[in-house]
């Protein structure tokens, strides 16, 4: 597909069109094919189309360094608009074509092909977003919850606000908020903040807004009303914008706002600029231009005409997002092409076994050309999660600066959260834990 043609889909995707092809078409024999779920229109399309094109440009890299081992990727977006019932068509008409592993890109639609993923042997990749107990591979065997989900998100946060305050015990008698989407994505790190107020004395505030989150005046009132030590902002596109400058305009301190890693992005920010100056969120990635693997697309992907954004869009905060998610779909494919056969295309079942077998340490982290942004990610049969750790990035009023500290969730806490909302999934569904045999297979 030429320029001119791509141009003219993207511009029938902004009315509405359901799909957009990639300019390589699928040769299930030859080629491995990556469905890439996207919604580069409606609402949220200012945050869903970077993640889209990080994820694009690197598939586009990976092809133009050789493929996996000599096998080259074919894809096809398809526009979701971030709705769940369109998730799902994606899914359904996409599957035919024999996909390896799915990445719902968003956490409604995730909960929608939880049940339809084991049927039909297609993983799914949700990096820091899904159903948190997934993270339990003795039930969820085809979800992967890469790098944390909403509980080890939540846990980091409360670490930090204790750490501001001189330790946990010092949270007893605090009022903390929770502004949050309401939908299953804002609804998941209840369960967490709710366990976490018991144990350390304070009060949790739960106020949702309804998608997608343009009209926040009632619930910025009750924060003026309720007067919280802490707000954490659980929300996504708009409605992050919205909130700053609702903040802005009740007087509530930037500095005691923190939001979870999808409200900490520059879409989020640029609208507001310097008066959200002092606002915080967690830092899923690094982002930047600095890195090996970042300036290697900019010369392979972008200087040769091929990328699928604005140059100047490469290596911001979901941007980077996109092309982690993308790196490890297609690491899980190398690591499948290890046990089942280099230059071999594999199907979805043995790329589950290449996700549940990840080992990114740092040598491979330094090959990729990640080195010192990301921490090594272990896999296994009990473990889909394989690393919970995570930084706080500050907005200065014209750019996002990392802090130092790194954050990991309190096994102790999160593991009988896990276990309990696992167990109760296996039981309403009436699946049994998977045994030895079946880790070995």
């Amino acid at each position: 597909m030429n320029r001119k043609a791509f141009a003219l889909v993207a511009a029938l995707a902004a009315f509405g069109a359901g799909t957009l092809s990639a300019p390589v078409a699928a040769q299930q024999d030859t080629e491995q094919f990556f469905p890439l779920l996207v919604y580069r229109t409606g609402a949220y399309a200012p945050n869903g189309t970077p993640w889209a094109n990080g994820k694009q440009d690197y598939v586009k890299y990976v092809n133009a360094t050789g493929g996996i081992n000599g096998v080259k990727i074919a894809w096809e977006e398809c526009e979701t608009g971030y709705a769940t019932d369109k998730g799902v068509e994606c899914y359904e008409r996409l599957k035919s074509k024999k996909p390896s592993v799915i990445d719902p890109q968003a956490t409604g639609i995730t909960f929608a092909l939880t049940d339809k993923a084991p049927v039909d042997k297609i993983p799914l990749i949700t990096l820091g977003y899904g159903l948190a107990a997934s993270q339990d591979g003795g039930v969820f065997k085809w979800n992967f919850p890469l790098m944390g989900s909403y509980w080890t998100a939540a846990d980091a946060l409360i670490q930090h606000l204790a750490k501001k305050e001189g330790g946990l015990d010092k949270l007893k008698g605090k009022k903390i908020a929770l502004v949050y989407h309401d939908s299953p994505f804002g609804k998941e790190p209840i369960p967490l903040l709710q366990k976490r107020a018991q144990m350390h004395g304070f009060e949790l505030v739960l106020l949702p807004v309804t998608a997608p989150g343009v009209e926040q005046k009632a619930t910025w009132l009750q924060v003026r009303q309720q007067r919280p030590d802490y707000t954490l902002l659980w929300g996504w596109g708009v409605m992050n914008s919205t909130a700053l400058k609702e903040a802005v305009a009740t007087g509530y301190p930037r500095e005691k706002l923190l939001g979870v890693w999808w409200s900490g992005s520059e879409p989020d920010v640029k609208d507001v600029g310097a008066n959200a100056k002092g606002y915080s969120a967690l830092a899923l990635n690094p982002h930047g231009t600095d890195s090996v693997l970042v300036k290697d697309i900019l010369k392979k992907v972008h200087d040769a005409g091929n990328g699928s954004g604005p140059r100047e869009e490469v290596g911001s905060v979901l941007y980077m997002r996109g092309l982690l998610i993308q790196m490890l779909a297609v690491e899980a494919v190398r690591t499948a092409q290890a046990k089942f056969g280099k230059g071999k295309v594999m199907t979805g079942e043995q790329v589950r076994w290449g996700l549940e077998n990840l080992n990114v340490d740092e040598k491979r982290i330094g090959e990729l050309g990640l080195a010192g942004l990301i921490r090594p990610i272990k896999t296994s049969c009990t473990d889909h999660m394989g690393s919970t750790s995570v930084r706080i990035h500050s907005w200065d009023g014209a750019t996002w600066k990392m802090q130092p500290d790194w954050y990991e969730a309190d096994k102790s806490v999160i593991d009988p959260l896990v276990k309990e909302a696992a167990d109760k999934y296996a039981t309403d569904k009436q699946l049994k834990r998977r045994d030895a045999s079946d880790c070995a297979a």
